[in-house]
């Protein structure tokens, strides 16, 4: 496990999906609320709202100093020459301040709907991903270079993806996963690769309704994320924890849910196991509202 220092992270930051169905004055108001309260850094989805370069550009511009990390940029929906180029921009205009997530699981061998809008197949998912940075490390530069470039990390699950996220980025940024994956994360990808998890979490003392919604997050991601389903399979959960449920198993295993000790156990826990940053996606019963009494609360127990 390494230092703050070396990660520019802190411990502690936030994961969130929220902003991109907010209006960006609201998300400028959160965004400076989240670094004042001692977050060390922002990651922001990307699915079909914002864009994830534009967040981007809206948490940095807000802000002074915390890190915004795209969780992540999905490769599926643009080309290595515009993401190396809007790398670039963002690394220039908020200097050691943006870090790069790339992942996409729709790069199979299939063609994948979301919303009925078709995305199609890239291409098996390591080879897909070796390519894809490799072309950006090619595209000419006809304007200012950062110096030193914005770091990167791969969205990576698998024995595969985290060797190649160690060989050819700053490290590795996993999500929905439990303990066991980010000790073996580590062991694959070795003590001086970047570490950044993902973790669930349930801010509420009703543990039977802390519960309902940890396990309406499980189940929809093991419905409709394959490689998710792939992923809680390598780790030993089978068809019992997977199928007509989650099991009670498979959900305290990938969410945290209670008091904020009992979320802070499971962020010390992550550390311990070789994590170098947890960052907290806070989960409710709406899931298109900002989280902010609880941002607010876990900050006080966690982020310091």
């Amino acid at each position: 496990m390494t230092d703050d220092a070396r990660t520019g992270l802190g411990r502690v930051g936030i994961w969130t999906f929220a902003y991109e169905g907010q209006p960006a004055g609201r998300v400028r108001e959160s965004a400076a609320e989240l670094e004042e309260l001692g977050y060390g850094a922002i990651w922001h989805g990307e699915a079909f709202g914002r864009d994830t370069v534009g967040q981007a550009w809206l948490l940095l511009s807000a802000t002074r100093r915390i890190t915004v990390a795209s969780g992540i940029a999905n490769i599926a929906f643009r080309d290595p020459i515009a993401m190396a180029n809007a790398t670039r921009t963002l690394g220039e205009a908020f200097p050691g301040r943006y870090l790069l997530g790339l992942g996409g699981h729709r790069v199979d061998d299939t063609v994948h709907e979301v919303d009925g809008y078709p995305v199609p197949a890239r291409g098996r998912a390591v080879a897909t991903m070796r390519a894809y940075l490799e072309a950006m490390d090619v595209t000419p530069a006809h304007g200012p270079v950062p110096d030193p470039a914005p770091r990167r990390v791969l969205a990576a699950l698998g024995p595969k993806m985290l060797e190649l996220a160690a060989e050819r980025t700053w490290g590795a940024h996993p999500y929905f996963v439990p303990v066991e994956h980010t000790a073996r994360a580590r062991t694959i990808m070795g003590p001086d690769a970047f570490l950044g998890v993902e973790q669930a979490v349930v801010l509420d003392t009703d543990l039977g309704r802390a519960r309902e919604v940890a396990a309406a997050h499980v189940a929809g991601y093991v419905a409709m994320a394959p490689h998710q389903r792939a992923n809680v399979r390598r780790l030993g959960f089978g068809d019992g924890d997977v199928t007509g449920g989650p099991s009670r198993r498979l959900v305290d295993a990938i969410v945290a849910y209670g008091d904020t000790e009992a979320i802070r156990r499971r962020v010390r826990e992550h550390l311990d196991a070789g994590a170098d940053h947890v960052c907290l996606q806070v989960l409710s019963a709406d899931p298109t509202a900002l989280p902010e009494r609880e941002w607010r609360e876990l900050a006080s127990a966690v982020a310091g």
